[in-house]
This record gives structure tokens, sequence and C-alpha cells, in this order.
């Protein structure tokens, strides 16, 4: 059976340092369970920023590639969380993909006491296990009992 695909929201690209140190763990840890991960930024490093469209050509082939993957792996860090990562989420949801979100930032970012953060993320996620869909710590998202590992096994 082939590897679902994963693409991988984040702001992490646009830094060098974090691009460097931060992507190769969220990478390395869905590989390892066997998912093969799309990161947004590696599938179009060879944009040319200095060409007139860019930007456009970027959104569109992540576009495409949201419309082409499996589901969604999300970090939504930061307060509030990068808006290109909170479109890619509601581009996941529309187009009924399942969607993961992995926060570690301790900021409350929610009106909500129920939820971490904007409850409408939470409409691609189902309602009485959303907690298993919510990663917290890098060690949680290899846990079996939570949802990615058991969708890569195609156990839900």
């Amino acid at each position: 059976m082939a590897s679902r695909i994963i693409y991988l929201a984040s702001p992490y690209g646009f830094s060098a340092h974090w691009k460097q140190k931060l992507l190769p763990d969220f990478i390395f840890i869905l590989e390892s369970l066997g998912a093969c991960v799309w990161e947004p930024f590696d599938r179009n490093s060879d944009v040319d920023l200095s060409a007139s469209g860019w930007a456009n050509r970027v959104a569109r082939a992540n576009l495409r590639d949201l419309q082409r993957c499996d589901a969604i792996f999300a970090i939504v860090n930061g307060l509030p969380p990068d808006e290109g990562v909170m479109i890619e989420i509601g581009f996941a949801i529309a187009l009924g993909k399942p969607v993961f979100l992995f926060r570690d930032d301790f900021r409350k970012c929610s009106d909500s006491d129920e939820y971490p953060l904007n409850l409408m993320i939470f409409m691609g996620i189902p309602y009485d296990s959303w907690e298993d869909y919510y990663y917290q710590t890098l060690d949680e998202i290899s846990n079996p009992k939570k949802s990615i590992c058991r969708w890569l096994k195609n156990e839900i």
C-alpha cells in the first residue's frame, strides 16, 4: 500500500534557522510513522522570488498540493497562529481532509474554555475526540493511541 500523503503546514520555512532546526523533527517523526510528507517550502524551493507573480504561483502550487494530499498536519503556534496556515486548514476542511494540529505554545489563543484555538479550526476534527487530533509535544505525535498513528494504519 502506498504511503498516505500529509501536507505539513507551518510558518517555519520563512526562517532559515527554523527551517533547519524545527521542520526536520516534524518531517522525521511523520515519515517514521509511514507518512509521505509534503512540506510546502521544500516543494516550492525552486521559485524565483524576484520574478513577478511568484507569490501567486506558490499559493496555487500549495492549493494543488492540498487538493492532492490525504491529510494536513498543521503547526499552529503563535498568537495568533500564522494566517497562511489557518487558510490552509480552512481549505483542508472544505476539501474534507483529516486535520491534525500541533501547538506547544503555552499562550491562550481562544475565547473558548473548551478549545485552545479559534473554534472554527476544530470543524475539521471529530467533535467527540478532538483531543486525539491535537498534539502538544513532539513525542505525542508517535503515541499509537492518538489519531495520526491510527489514521496512518487505516484504523480510522
